[in-house]
């Protein structure tokens, strides 16, 4: 039966897999931790205050929980990342080399992201193959590609089984955006329905690789279901689902907020980085080894997006009513 504990669970993707695992296995199956004190974030089950990078706090709550596996989610991302290259390196490494040090001692599985951002301006950009050059031009990208090595490394050398998945983008409304360079794409949905309006960090024809966090969900719990023996590349998976550009983002906002403006402000550094990175991701590999499918399109995508945030801030409205 599995046990799953999650690292950096209160972050964007940690925040829904944790109710997504605790519906598929039970809530007493599932531990999700964080730096961050439980109760500024933990509303709907068990949830303890872990920092990965003290390791015999991590051997302490893997050996009195007792996990199968462990989601290792904890990371500073893409533009956050670039105000602190010192601290992203040791918190997205050493984070991750513990995480497998406990796995290798208790026979623990791994999963633990990579991202789009492991590619640099020398990868092919339409579309980036799975296995091709990376030579990132970020602290994050250079994190995720020796990520990536690390998890093939503890794989090789101890036997873990180590997976993960090279994520684009990723869109969500249960979470606030964690410092990437594709916020824009959740900024901009709150802009629309406070402001009717939004000034975008990026130029209007950035296209850029996005997948709806359900999608992402799925994929992740799928990935750690697949047999170990029909996967050939484990631990970085290219999965996408649609790509589009700020401007067509707005023209899909439009159908739902009549009216809506956008204007643009290029920020430098984001900028930067979101042009060394693919515009798309060839996800073939994926589709067959474990039979990768993503559900939403850019549509789709957009009217869930609506649906949740209107629900959230009608839940919010009546509870400032009731205090």
């Amino acid at each position: 039966m599995k046990r799953i504990l999650i690292t950096g669970a209160a972050g964007q993707i940690g925040t829904e897999l944790a109710s997504r695992l605790r519906d598929r296995y039970g809530p007493a199956m599932i531990l999700p931790t964080d730096i961050r004190d439980p109760a500024a974030w933990a509303s709907l089950g068990p949830a303890e205050q872990l920092d990965c990078l003290d390791l015999e706090a991590l051997r302490e709550v893997v050996r009195r929980f007792g996990p199968t596996d462990i989601f290792h989610l904890a990371a500073i991302l893409s533009a956050a990342a670039e105000e602190n290259p010192l601290r992203a390196y040791q918190i997205n490494m050493d984070g991750l080399v513990n995480v497998l040090q406990v796995a290798a001692e208790t026979g623990c599985r791994v999963f633990t992201p990579s991202s789009i951002a492991a590619f640099g301006p020398e990868t092919p950009r339409d579309p980036a193959p799975q296995s091709t050059l990376q030579r990132p031009t970020t602290m994050y990208g250079v994190t995720k590609v020796a990520g990536e090595l690390l998890c093939d490394y503890y794989h090789a050398r101890f036997g873990v089984d180590a997976r993960g998945l090279r994520f684009p983008g990723l869109i969500s409304y249960t979470a606030p955006p964690g410092g990437g360079t594709t916020d824009y794409a959740v900024d901009i949905f709150h802009a629309a329905l406070d402001q009717g309006r939004y000034t975008c960090f990026l130029k209007p024809d950035t296209r850029m690789d996005m997948m709806y966090m359900p999608d992402a969900i799925r994929a992740i719990i799928e990935l750690m279901e697949a047999p170990a023996a029909s996967l050939v590349h484990r631990n970085a998976f290219n999965v996408t689902a649609m790509h589009f550009t700020p401007a067509e983002l707005a023209d899909a906002i439009r159908d739902h907020v009549p009216g809506f403006e956008i204007d643009y402000d290029p920020d430098p550094l984001r900028q930067a980085i979101a042009d060394s990175w693919p515009e798309r991701l060839d996800d073939s590999e994926a589709r067959e080894q474990w039979g990768w499918r993503h559900e939403y399109e850019l549509a789709d995508m957009v009217a869930d997006m609506f649906r949740g945030l209107r629900a959230h801030m009608a839940q919010a409205a009546v509870g400032a009513a009731g205090r």
